[in-house]
């Protein structure tokens, strides 16, 4: 099995530099860091397995778009790692759940198993702090 491939779209570059890092250390593999939609667009070319997706970037609040995008275009499992929750209330079509940030270097390892076992449609033991979508999350097919 390859190692699963993780997307990051975060703007403040010292936060996605420490997601890079603690996803490294959790045996996955970065696929980039986007600050904006075009970079996101660019990288999710690479069909990531997973996306680690902020609400407002350098362009404005395009995180809902981008996370939509990923999910339903191109298959990435979503997680929406935001300080704006609550502009997520209603979920987003294609993606996973939400996370408050900050959330702890260890958690992040965590968020990420969980999306990689959804991506085989296991739903079970969703990690702490961790809103997920209702029942219209969507069941990912392994590559």
């Amino acid at each position: 099995m390859q190692t699963p491939t993780v997307l990051i779209v975060e703007d403040e570059m010292l936060v996605a530099i420490d997601l890079e890092a603690s996803l490294e250390e959790h045996g996955y593999r970065p696929v980039g860091i986007a600050a904006d939609m075009s970079r996101a667009m660019e990288l999710a070319s690479f069909r990531p397995d997973v996306a680690l997706v902020d609400c407002n970037l350098r362009d404005g609040p395009t995180g809902p778009t981008i996370g939509r995008m990923l999910g339903q275009d191109y298959g990435t499992t979503v997680i929406f790692l935001t300080a704006n929750p609550a502009m997520l209330d209603k979920g987003i079509d294609g993606t996973l759940g939400v996370v408050s940030k900050p959330c702890g270097y260890e958690s992040v390892g965590a968020l990420v198993d969980f999306a990689v076992r959804a991506r085989r449609g296991d739903l079970s033991q969703p990690p702490m702090g961790i809103k997920l979508f209702g029942t219209s999350a969507p069941s990912f097919a392994t590559a």
